[in-house]
């Protein structure tokens, strides 16, 4: 091997460059822990709420010496940026894709016109989209081509409007206009993307993740670490929608006018209940027991309006008050059109807002009645606001101080001059619910400085003024695919991913000694510089360690050792024909390259269409395998060839390449292949048949929320539970569809459930736990509370939700689509490349039926028995992960013995398919020991790995064996019977 000192000098600098970039890991590893243990020094367990006080504590600590010197090269601040970077399901955290409401910025960028034809498109292309995968824009165009008649694009009640003026006018064709909206949606989305950057960096966080995905309109964000799961997702879905109005007055005679009436109304449009007594007395029983009745003598009678509401506080700006379980009801009735219609024409155009809950455990809360206009528009919006941060307020209470631009200057001092001289309050609204109307006691307000108070925590006004600062969103931002992870099963994830490494390490190493001798101690040496190189890239390129990530590090050490056993196989061979030591090591090096490449390409194939085609984990797994292929050719090509070649260049070494017990392992084994063909494709052609039956007369395939859209839920609870009882139960409160099993052990289960899958929302979010958690109640701990149950437990207790994961409807079908092409794109890029290696189309025929095949028989495997195993079968992207995965091993083991063939045909001819037998029987030992290698690897995985991974192994597991049986008895027989006989007989 020529350039021996460089490669050793490449080696050297790549392993120093890892273990420097992976000690900054070890770092905030060190300091970490002692923040913990310093925490733990000054909280007591006795304490309530230990938990949440000593991360305080730890914070605060890691704060404090954040700068100081560790090590004399780096500090905790810096090392926690260059740390290895740890997934959501490894760090817990919030993972979601957010879609940007392309509909919305039409509607903006068509200053919210009511041209019926804009409208109809819109209505159409709404639909469309539910069952298209063409952007929204793209439907909408071809929805308004349909229907537009005379109507253009750049009509004035259309885009040819002011705003739009400087671009688009009267005389401009569609197909001038719409290349202009497209850039305009484009620019919309960036600065969604932008908006969303900036609230993130302010949530403070470290390692948060947020891109794009094309031109969707969707945005991927990743929060690892994140514990306060509602706050994320309300600052990430928030639109910040800030206004300014002015109040009316409680003494405004107009209103009590129109009490009377719109009571009177509902008495006749609305059924009413008697009013229960109240036992417990609370802060709305003190306050209801202060009503008296009027001179309508209303407590006689049944009253739908008057007896929800209460006098609001004398002195305040709000209208009246009202107990928050009543607010839904009171709202439904002043939207009513029959009840608007009785508002005085003074107050027409009047906008009931309620005020923000302090606290979840307010009970009463204001409503206030807004001065509005025709078309519902605000005094000032939140857009003309320059900066913002939060403060203290003269009280030292948390408060938001604002500064206006130059026009929300004017217009503030015009507003809060109207409230001075009408003795009003100017209501502070944010996204709908009035934050604090103050009034305005010293006369008009220049400056264009302000402040927001209220009851805020520090939090609060950090997340409010981060919002404010940040700028509102162009368009509102759904949540349609989200997963949340608990800290506890993070750690637990850890835990057990690690096991299954370092057992599935351990069991290679030995495995290498025993089968190779010292031979496979190098084999070691390199394989352990492989893992160290691995970590090493992955810290270098701040890639993101999932547990299918450690699972693709795990395989890696299974599937690296190939390229190890096809170099000592070929060395035996050549030592076998009588060559001296270091002949037979170059010449088995030299032989074993075709194999190696062409195996580890066909592999990195799979991966690549892995990573562009997944997302998440699925990517993390990708990413992983890729750099494992890279780092391991390397390290079997170059550094088990410099460890060979320095111990047979030493005088009276010996290096057999085997032990004792190996050394005639698998020596004269002539079976014929060929001939015993037919058996395998009866055998084969049952079982796909069988797989296939039951696919599509069976039980078919569990299809898990990645596929169909809906919510999972991983619980846990103190005692072992019955799933079919709790199935029961939840489907009396969510309706049919709801599917609970054990998932692990029998104290856990996993609920997955359809409800309200088409609608967004964290409402809805938060209606599904409350559900759930009164559902569950009798399962769990006496006095858990509802944030306990939602957060997955507190004071280390791992009880309630440990894992959470929503999918909408529309990206569950992307999700499929996508999943479907990565399969049909890996085997298209697989055929023309071993078409292009091997210069026969038989070749790759004989591979795609193969892989085909496997596929089949993992789809059946799963249909038969994904009810009966004791663990998660349904079919996901982690479990198309798999089948890719498999397509790529099964390839792989398929393409070594294809180049042998090759090689054996290129010295010895056809021979009506002797040689191939030959060819066949002289692999043998390699394929059945990098399989039984694989598939032990896989096991270790698949025992000590962690619930989430035990189907995705078995997927795997199943893969490997029916691979490597394919690649000899399906693949080789296909492309031998495809090819003509004057090919075989060499005579062609």
């Amino acid at each position: 091997m020529q350039n021996k000192g460089l490669i050793k000098l490449f080696a050297l600098l790549f392993g120093l460059v890892s273990i420097y970039q992976l000690s900054y890991t070890f770092v905030t590893s060190k300091v970490e822990k002692e923040a913990n243990t310093f925490a733990a020094s000054r909280v007591s367990e006795s304490e309530e709420g230990y938990v949440a006080k000593r991360e305080t504590v730890a914070a605060n600590y890691l704060d404090s010496i954040g700068n100081n010197t560790v090590f004399g090269y780096t500090n905790y601040n810096e090392a926690k940026k260059k740390e290895l970077n740890k997934g959501l399901d490894l760090k817990g955290g919030i993972n979601v894709t957010l879609q940007i409401s392309v509909k919305d910025i039409l509607k903006g960028l068509a200053n919210n016109t009511k041209s019926p034809v804009f409208n109809k498109a819109l209505a159409d292309a709404d639909a469309a989209s539910k069952n298209s995968d063409d952007t929204y824009i793209e439907l909408f165009f071809e929805a308004f081509d349909a229907i537009k008649g005379d109507t253009k694009l750049a009509s004035p009640d259309i885009f040819a409007n002011k705003g739009l003026s400087d671009e688009i006018n009267f005389q401009m064709s569609d197909d001038e206009v719409k290349p202009i909206i497209r850039r305009k949606i484009d620019e919309s989305i960036v600065s969604a993307f932008e908006v969303l950057r900036e609230r993130i960096d302010g949530f403070g966080v470290t390692q948060p993740n947020i891109q794009r995905e094309g031109n969707s309109g969707r945005i991927l964000v990743e929060l690892p670490g994140a514990r306060d799961i509602a706050r994320a997702q309300d600052l990430l879905s928030s639109t910040a929608q800030l206004e300014f109005w002015e109040t009316y007055k409680q003494s405004n005679t107009s209103f009590s006018t129109f009490l009377i009436q719109a009571n009177e109304k509902l008495k006749e449009i609305v059924e009413v209940k008697e009013p229960e007594q109240v036992k417990e007395e609370s802060e709305l029983d003190s306050l209801l027991s202060d009503v008296s009745a009027d001179s309508l003598d209303l407590a006689t009678q049944v009253n739908p309006l008057y007896e929800l509401l209460i006098p609001a506080n004398p002195g305040s700006n709000a209208m009246f008050r009202a107990a928050v379980k009543d607010t839904a009801t009171i709202g439904s009735y002043l939207r009513m059109p029959e009840i608007r219609r009785l508002l005085p024409a003074d107050i027409q155009f009047t906008k009931f807002v309620w005020e923000r809950p302090a606290t979840e455990d307010t009970e009463v809360i204001d409503l206030y009645a807004l001065k509005s206009n025709r078309e519902g528009t605000p005094r000032i919006s939140g857009d003309v606001v320059s900066d913002a941060r939060a403060d203290f307020d003269q009280f030292s209470k948390p408060a938001v101080s604002m500064t206006m631009n130059t026009k929300g200057a004017k217009e503030w001092e015009k507003l809060t001059g109207d409230a001075y001289t009408n003795q009003t309050g100017i209501a502070i609204v944010l996204d709908n619910k009035v934050y604090t109307a103050p009034g305005v006691s010293s006369g008009p307000i220049s400056g264009g400085r302000s402040e927001i108070t209220g009851d805020f925590t520090v939090n609060e006004t950090k997340d409010i003024s981060n919002v404010l600062r940040a700028g509102k969103l162009p368009a509102s931002a759904e949540i349609i695919q989200s997963e949340i992870v608990g800290p506890s099963l993070g750690q637990e994830a850890i835990d057990s991913g690690f096991m299954s490494f370092l057992i599935a390490m351990a069991i290679v190493l030995l495995w290498m000694i025993a089968y190779y001798g010292k031979a496979g101690a190098f084999a070691d040496v390199a394989l352990l510089l492989n893992i160290l190189l691995i970590f090493g890239v992955l810290t270098s390129l701040n890639a993101v360690l999932t547990l299918p990530g450690i699972a693709g590090i795990v395989l890696t050490i299974g599937m690296s050792v190939d390229a190890n056993v096809l170099i000592f196989e070929r060395i035996k061979e050549e030592l076998a024909k009588g060559k001296g030591k270091s002949q037979a090591v170059a010449d088995g090096f030299g032989n074993a390259l075709s194999s190696i490449l062409d195996a580890n390409i066909t592999t990195g194939l799979t991966a690549i269409i892995l990573f562009v085609f997944g997302s998440g984990p699925i990517k993390g797994f990708a990413t992983t395998l890729l750099i494992g292929i890279i780092t391991s050719l390397f390290t079997a090509i170059f550094i088990t060839r410099l460890l060979v070649d320095w111990y047979i260049g030493g005088k009276g070494r010996s290096l057999d390449f085997s032990t004792s017990i190996t050394k005639n392992l698998f020596k004269g084994i002539n079976i014929d292949f060929l001939v015993k063909r037919k058996i395998a494709y009866v055998i084969s052609a049952i079982l796909v048949a069988i797989g296939l039956s039951s696919l599509f007369f069976g039980p078919g395939l569990q299809q898990g929320v990645d596929f169909v859209g809906g919510r999972s839920y991983t619980v846990r609870f103190e005692q072992p539970v019955n799933p079919s009882e709790i199935a029961s139960e939840l489907n009396t409160v969510f309706g049919s569809g709801t599917n609970v099993k054990t998932y692990g052990e029998s104290n856990q289960v996993k609920i997955t459930t359809p409800y309200k899958v088409d609608v967004e929302g964290i409402e809805v979010d938060t209606e599904i736990q409350d559900k759930l958690f009164t559902s569950l109640q009798k399962y769990l701990p006496d006095g858990i509370s509802k944030d306990a149950f939602v957060l997955g437990g507190v004071d280390d207790e791992a009880v309630g939700i440990l894992q959470s994961v929503k999918v909408g409807p529309t990206i569950a079908d992307d999700i499929k689509n996508n999943a479907f092409l990565a399969i049909l794109g890996s085997l298209a890029v697989v055929f023309l490349y071993i078409l292009l290696r091997f210069r026969r189309w038989q070749f790759s025929l004989g591979a795609v039926v193969a892989v085909f095949h496997d596929v089949l028989i993992v789809l059946g495997v799963f249909s038969i028995f994904g009810k009966l195993m004791p663990f998660n079968m349904e079919i996901d992207q982690a479990f198309i992960a798999a089948i890719l995965t498999v397509i790529g091993y099964s390839l792989n083991d398929t393409v070594v013995v294809f180049d042998r063939i090759r090689e054996t045909l290129a010295e010895r001819g056809w021979n009506g398919g002797a040689n191939i037998n030959y060819a066949i029987n002289s692999t043998l030992s390699r394929t059945l020991n990098t399989s039984l290698t694989t598939l032990v690897v896989l096991l270790a995985i698949f025992i000590f790995g962690g619930e989430s991974l035990r189907g995705f192994m078995f997927a795997m597991i199943v893969g490997v064996v029916i691979g490597t049986y394919s690649s000899v008895f399906i693949a080789t027989p296909v492309m031998f019977d495809a090819l003509s006989k004057k090919i075989t007989s060499g005579k062609e």
